[in-house]
């Protein structure tokens, strides 16, 4: 179903493998590398005709290497699709911000508890209005006014939060140790450099940290509804108790990562336009990763993704508070431990085996995650015999899957797989078929209480605009990219 009134061409498909199609380099002029799409049919025909252009524009770009990536939850994006991975040659090769996104560093984090769904169930109602208290939600939302320190932010503090990350959480109590070393990269990533993020930047993210967004950020009470591979499960700490409940949170970088992305892409443009550089789509004006203007953006994305850490960290915070205040224990008791968390909107710098030897590449994921199997270096010792944890977000009616990476991911799609559900339609078009009013007494009557900010909001993210969360999870697990260990079903929902 397209996303828009555009024409596009549909592609001749060769399917490679179960689950695995390619559009070949003679699809569009000045394709570099083939497409690889990982979607059973079915969703390959429910893909906008545009997510193939987008992935073989993307093609196009200098010093990609392998294929241009479009994983099951692929849908039409800003630049390349939404669920697409590419990864460029370091030495000589070029970061482009539509390829990333706007919500710089956006991600998944997974928190479990020791409590079980009867213990959860009288407390639901409170719980849920006491979460949509303390973690702020919709746009524009603005930080909860306690702890004061970080509800409007001097820059000095701000600069510390961006460019340390995880260490500035554990300095000042917002986490415990065990948080960082369940983050990706611990919570943070070096050479972020708050100098080069402009004023308006730091203006619009001064006021965000530890708030939700709007859009299809949430955060979710969740109990764990399936087990599929019990032993990895239980090593991350999960499993033991019947329907153990567990909270998702789904946010990112809030203004802070949207501005940066749209100074930079003003930048970049000029910057190609001054160097008579052409590209097939505007959206995907890129810098070589070289050039002082690559150099800076990717000093400021860092500090971006660190900002989103640190949201989802002081989320986090909040949350265990607003259990200790409900349940009258302290969050310890109730261990209320991260299980992870993974940022999906990133470019990262990291070594793959590309024909035959060890390359450092620039792999550019937006709405996909990183996948690693056991053993990979990168992985907290906790990880190393299981691989990574995958957390993919499915809507808020239809539950969600933790997952866990593959050697075959590192092998096939460095290291890559899908992130969430992914859209069928537009917003606009699910307003026109919901009201909000009747989907939140729909999903209560359901057994899923919700509490969002606007009731347009809601119709938005109804569960029919998304794809079937098991069929896209599937996919990818049926092809080794990711395998499924558990499912989490809803009981409540915070929404922007």
């Amino acid at each position: 179903m397209p996303f828009s009134d555009k024409k596009f061409t549909k592609p001749d498909f060769k399917k490679i493998a179960e689950n695995l199609w390619e559009i070949p380099t003679s699809f569009k002029e000045g394709m570099r590398v083939p497409v690889r799409i990982y979607a059973t049919e079915k969703l390959l025909n429910q893909m906008d005709l545009e997510v193939f252009d987008q992935a073989s524009n993307a093609s196009t770009l200098p010093g990609l290497l392998k294929y241009s990536y479009v994983f099951s939850d692929g849908h039409s994006g800003y630049g390349v699709p939404v669920g697409w991975a590419g990864a460029f040659e370091l030495d000589g090769g070029i970061i482009s911000p539509g390829a990333i996104g706007f919500d710089i560093g956006c991600g998944m984090r997974l928190i479990k508890t020791n409590l079980s769904f009867d213990e959860m169930k009288p407390k639901v109602k409170e719980l849920t209005n006491m979460l949509f208290k303390m973690v702020p939600a919709g746009v524009g939302a603005t930080s909860y006014q306690e702890p004061k320190e970080i509800s409007r932010i001097p820059e000095g503090t701000f600069r510390e939060i961006v460019e340390e990350g995880g260490d500035w959480a554990l300095r000042n109590g917002y986490a415990w140790k065990s948080d960082m070393e369940r983050t990706e990269r611990h919570g943070k990533i070096s050479g972020a450099d708050f100098s080069k993020v402009s004023k308006s930047a730091y203006s619009r993210g001064k006021s965000q940290l530890g708030t939700l967004g709007s859009g299809n950020h949430y955060l979710e009470i969740q109990v764990i509804d399936k087990l599929f591979d019990e032993a990895t499960a239980r090593k991350w700490g999960l499993g033991d108790i019947e329907n153990q409940v567990c909270i998702m949170v789904h946010t990112g970088s809030r203004g802070f990562g949207h501005q940066i992305c749209t100074d930079y892409l003003e930048t970049f443009v000029k910057a190609m336009q001054r160097d008579n550089v052409k590209v097939l789509d505007r959206q995907l004006a890129y810098a070589k990763i070289s050039s002082e203007e690559g150099q800076n953006y990717i000093k400021a994305m860092s500090a971006a993704i660190n900002f989103s850490y640190m949201n989802r960290q002081l989320i986090t915070y909040q949350i265990r508070k607003a259990f200790e205040k409900v349940f009258s224990r302290s969050a310890e008791d109730m261990q209320m431990e991260l299980i992870y968390d993974v940022a999906h909107n990133t470019a990262s710098i990291e070594k793959h085996d590309v024909d035959g030897r060890q390359r450092e590449v620039i792999v550019h994921r937006k709405g996909a995650t990183r996948s690693f199997g056991p053993g990979n270096p990168e992985l907290a010792p906790i990880f190393r015999s299981t691989g990574q944890p995958v957390i993919v977000g499915g809507s808020m009616e239809t539950g969600s899957f933790l997952c866990v990476g593959t050697k075959k991911a590192e092998e096939d799609t460095f290291g890559t797989t899908l992130h969430g559900s992914g859209r069928t339609m537009s917003r606009s078009k699910a307003k026109k078929m919901v009201r909000g009013e009747d989907l939140q007494r729909d999903m209560l009557a359901r057994g899923i209480y919700v509490k969002a900010t606007t009731m347009a909001g809601l119709a938005e993210e109804a569960g029919f605009s998304y794809k079937d969360i098991n069929e896209v999870v599937d996919s990818m697990h049926s092809s080794g990219i990711s395998l499924k260990v558990l499912k989490l079903r809803p009981i409540a929902n915070v929404k922007g």
